[in-house]
Order: structure tokens, then C-alpha cells, then sequence
């Protein structure tokens, strides 16, 4: 960790400035808005131009804002900043373009940090392959239980934009960040922030582990208070070491084991802070009970652990802990225990969409039936299956990639017995819960995580996890 002292941005004069803003949609058009706003001459590029972005470029136009469909490639004349959705990747032609002009590119956070007032409110900032919103919206009831103004936002649903520029007030923002957003965020300076764990996911947009790692260690750059990073994935703390920050900020570690001095952890069944305290070599203070995080899942505590860090680098109460986790709710589909059935439990963790998120869910249940598979985005399978083996009954799969599965148990569990379901149609997701069903015993959970994304049999993980449980309260009928 290298300290400095960090200036804050000076305003900007955007009366004639020539932005062109790289991409319609939920962040593109509300950018476009406000900078047209502020007096730019806005210009919209957009690769699509079908019904949807026909419709979005009337209503910018009616603004006066100039709006160029089917070409996303061309940096138009006269350009001095370009402001990009988060998901453009970053080789694309406009870019090099910028680039080669001089220009800088800046995605909605950089421009959300940049318009924010003298005022505002700062930041408490996370990221992560995985958690990443359940420990920001625990982080806000958190912050709520205390007392203070405060929401989710950024990659979570609220525009930053939205809270930044709207009239409410706030004292402190939970902010949810994506690898992407953080790639064209140069600026950014957290009052605290925690990147909760690192593993491959993004690699076509990034074009490597390395590229990954380094755009979401960019969330410690400038960091005020403390530096929060996961004891048990050392990638998190190398990122820390190798962030710039500003004077007298702290690396603060979480773990599901025993915390050391500045570290934050878990003493039968309470979780204690060691990191936030006076003569923290001989003292912790507890903060709440296991049973306090819903579910209390071996993952979902490192994020309760994550979201207190922060919290309490802020300068939260103990009490104020306890009460925000006791207060939350999870998202649907986040390991969601959906019915008992003949004393077999049934858990939807279809948001489980990777094997990173996969491996934390199949590690809180003892004796799993596992309901897996989809589009695997290039994952491989034999790692999680080695570290699951033991807790496995038996397997069904489904979707499209479901035989790179199947090749990893033959190779590393060839013991467990496996439903192999080739069948994509609406019924497919009850035949897999009656099939699970027949391999479960009493005691067993019959666990939906599929460590694949939807797409291939369904809109979203959302109704894939809908499917679930209409077909577990079918088998319960």
C-alpha cells in the first residue's frame, strides 16, 4: 500500500463541450441527458438500430440531442470526451479512436464521481466476482440501523447518476461496482472499499485474469479509511498491498476463522471486530451472532463480515451491526430455501451462475442432490467438482452444457450417480425436481446452482429459480 494525499477533481465547464456518449440504454441515455443538460453538444453512438433504439434516439433527439444508430464505430468530428456504457469492451474501434485523439473515456461512475456536488455524500464501495450485491444492500441496512441517510446503488439498480444528481440527501452511499464500471472509472476515490473475492469471470471482455484482477483492484486507488480484502483469497490482499491510497488508511482483513488485530472474523458463533477498536492486539468487540445473517451460509458471512467491515470504518456502532443483518432480507434466488418435502430441503440458488459462486453454495449444505448446468461462458468444472465430491448424493443436469459437467464428475466423482437430462422445454425443470427428488433421503437438500448462466433454457436466472420452486411446490402438492 503506497499513501498520497488525493485532491478532488475540479468542477467541469461543459457549455459547448463537444461528448460523445458510446451506447443507448440504462446508462447511456440518462448520461446524454445530463450532460445536454449542462450545455454539452451531446452525440449518441449506438451499434444496434432496431424498433427499441429507434424509440430511445426519437426521445433524445426531441431533446436536441444528436443520436447516430447502426454505427458504434466512428469517433464523430470534433469530439473532446467520450463517456461509454460499462459494457462496451474496451478494443473496441471507437475506443482506439479516442485514444489515438488524446481523448479520455470515462464510463457513467467516472461521471457520476466527477458531477457530484462539494458536499456529497462519500462513497463505500464493493466489488467481487461474487456477493457483491447482497453485501452491498447488507451494508445499507446496516447504515440504516444506524441512523444514517443512505441507499444501494451503482451496479445494483439505482443509477449513481440518479443519486448523485437527485434531491434527496444523503450521508453515506453503498456503492455496488462491476469489473466494468471500474475499467472506466480512472478517478474514483472510495471512502472505504472491499473487494470481496477474485475468480476467472469476464475473461472475453477483459482478455485476461491478470486484466480482470488489476480493473477490480482499482476500487482501493485513493481509499481514505480502509482497505477491505478476504483473508481466505490472497489475490484480494495483493491488491491491496499494491494500491495507492491516501495517507493513514488500513488494510482491513475478514475471515470465517479466528480475526487477528485488524481483522475482522468469527468467535463461536459471534462475529467479532478486531480492526475497529482501541488496542486492537488485546481487544474485539462483538458485533452479532451467526444467527443474525440470513442465511448464515459459510459465504453469505464472509459478505455480513465484508459489509460490518466497512460499515465500521465509517464509524457505525456495534449495535447498529447486529440490528442492519437482523433487518435484511436477501434477494430471490440467492440460496433461498424454498420448501421441506418428505424431510428433504430445497434451496434456489439459481443467481449461482458461475463456479465460483457454485463451490460457496454446494459448501453450506453437508448431503446435496445438486441440479446443475446451462451455458458455461467457457468455465471449467473439474476444480469444483474435486472440492464438492464428498457432499454429493447424486447430480442432475440440464442445459446446453451440461456434458462438460457430467465429463468432470466421471473424472473426479465417478461414484455419484447422475441424471443426465437432454431436454430443453418448458417441463424440464419439474422432470429435474422429481428426478432430484428420487435420489434424495431424508436430510438431504436438493440444491439448484447451476454454476451456468440461464440463457439457454431460460429469459434470466430469475425464472430459471421461478421454475424451481413452482416445480418443488408441485412435488409438495
Amino acid at each position: 500500500m503506497g499513501s498520497r494525499k488525493v485532491t478532488s477533481s475540479e468542477p467541469l465547464d461543459w457549455q459547448g463541450k463537444h461528448v460523445t456518449v458510446a451506447g443507448l440504454g440504462v446508462s447511456g441515455i440518462p448520461a446524454a441527458k445530463v450532460l445536454h443538460a449542462r450545455g454539452a453538444n451531446v452525440t449518441v453512438v449506438n451499434d444496434g438500430d432496431d424498433a427499441r433504439a429507434r424509440e430511445q434516439a426519437g426521445e433524445l433527439e426531441a431533446l436536441g440531442i444528436t443520436v447516430r444508430l447502426g454505427d458504434g464505430a466512428t469517433l464523430p468530428e470534433g469530439s473532446e470526451l467520450v463517456v461509454t456504457a460499462p459494457g462496451w469492451k474496451p478494443d473496441k474501434p471507437l475506443f482506439a479512436a479516442a485514444r489515438e485523439a488524446g481523448l479520455e473515456i470515462w464510463g457513467d461512475v467516472e461521471l457520476a464521481w466527477r458531477l457530484r456536488g462539494p458536499d456529497a455524500a462519500p462513497w463505500l464501495a464493493i466489488t467481487g466476482t461474487n456477493g457483491k450485491t447482497t453485501t452491498t444492500q447488507m451494508l445499507a441496512s446496516i447504515l440504516k440501523a444506524a441512523g444514517l441517510r443512505t441507499a444501494a446503488v451503482g451496479n445494483i439498480g439505482v443509477s449513481l447518476l440518479d443519486a448523485v444528481l437527485g434531491d434527496e440527501q444523503y450521508d453515506v452511499l453503498a456503492v455496488e461496482l462491476s469489473s466494468y464500471q471500474l475499467h472506466w472509472a480512472p478517478s474514483l476515490r472510495a471512502h472505504s472499499a472491499a473487494v470481496l473475492n477474485l475468480a476467472p469471470d469476464h475473461l472475453d471482455w477483459h482478455g485476461s485474469m491478470e486484466a480482470y484482477a488489476a480493473d477490480k483492484g482499482r476500487i482501493y486507488e485513493g481509499n481514505r479509511v480502509a482497505c477491505v480484502y478476504n483473508v481466505a483469497d490472497k489475490a484480494t490482499e495483493d491488491l491491496v498491498r499494491g494500491a495507492d491510497v491516501e495517507e493513514g488508511c488500513r488494510a482491513v482483513g475478514f475471515t470465517l476463522g479466528t480475526p487477528g488485530p485488524s481483522q475482522l472474523g468469527v468467535v463461536e458463533g459471534i462475529l467479532v471486530d478486531r480492526a475497529f477498536v482501541e488496542d486492537r492486539h488485546k481487544n474485539a468487540q462483538e458485533l452479532a451472532e451467526i444467527s443474525d445473517v440470513n442465511p448464515p451460509a459459510p459465504h453469505n458471512i464472509a459478505n455480513a463480515l465484508a459489509a460490518a467491515a466497512l460499515a465500521r470504518a465509517f464509524g457505525v456502532p456495534a449495535r447498529a451491526v447486529r440490528d442492519g443483518l437482523r433487518d435484511f432480507t436477501p434477494d430471490a434466488h440467492r440460496i433461498a430455501h424454498v420448501a421441506d418435502v418428505d424431510a428433504v430441503a430445497y434451496v434456489d440458488d439459481s443467481k449461482a451462475t458461475n463456479t465460483h459462486a457454485a463451490e460457496a453454495s454446494l459448501a453450506a449444505y453437508e448431503s446435496i442432490v445438486w441440479i446443475a448446468g446451462g451455458l458455461a461462458k467457457g468455465a471449467t468444472f473439474d476444480e469444483l467438482v474435486t472440492k464438492s465430491a464428498k457432499r454429493l448424493r447424486g447430480v442432475v443436469l440440464i442445459g446446453q452444457d451440461r456434458a462438460l459437467i457430467h465429463e468432470a464428475l466421471a473424472r473426479h466423482a465417478p461414484e455419484v450417480p447422475v441424471v443426465d437430462l437432454d431436454r430443453t422445454d418448458t417441463g424440464a425443470m419439474l422432470a429435474a425436481v422429481q428426478e432430484a427428488s428420487r435420489l434424495a433421503v431424508a436430510g438431504d437438500t436438493v440444491l439448484l446452482a447451476p454454476a451456468c448462466a440461464s440463457m439457454d433454457m431460460f429469459a434470466n436466472y430469475n425464472k430459471r429459480g421461478d421454475a424451481f420452486a413452482e416445480a418443488v411446490r408441485e412435488l409438495g402438492s
